[in-house]
């Protein structure tokens, strides 16, 4: 079984700054792309940025020059620093990991979700 567990979301009002972290754990033998998503109420579910085992980035255009989304390989943990945050950012975040778990089978997981609410 693999686990991501989440944390770094809060309250912060806008232009502020916050740093989500997300660590995977359990029967891993490597972890190919890496990312966060995000949903609003009523919204769907939506990219935010992404990071492959090589560490090519790809972002939202909503969120170009404001987040940036960085992993250490060997912690198998993800991490998204979101920096001049608006109150449209506001939204449960999701870590996703494609994780190859030792069978040499890949397979999606995701984290439990964790909320960010930026006030105006």
């Amino acid at each position: 079984q693999v686990q991501l567990v989440e944390s770094g979301g809060g309250l912060v009002q806008a232009g502020g700054s916050l740093r989500l972290s997300c660590a995977a754990s359990g029967s891993i033998r490597s972890i190919n792309a890496m990312g966060w998503y995000r949903q609003a109420p009523g919204k769907q579910r939506e990219l935010v940025a992404s990071i492959t085992g090589g560490g090519r980035t790809n972002y939202a255009d909503s969120v170009k020059g404001r987040f940036t989304i960085s992993r250490v390989n060997a912690k198998n943990t993800v991490y998204l620093q979101m920096n001049s945050l608006e109150p449209e950012d506001t939204a449960v975040y999701y870590c996703h990991a494609d994780v190859v778990q030792y069978s040499w089978t890949a397979y999606e997981h995701w984290g439990q979700g964790t909320q960010v609410t930026v006030s105006s």
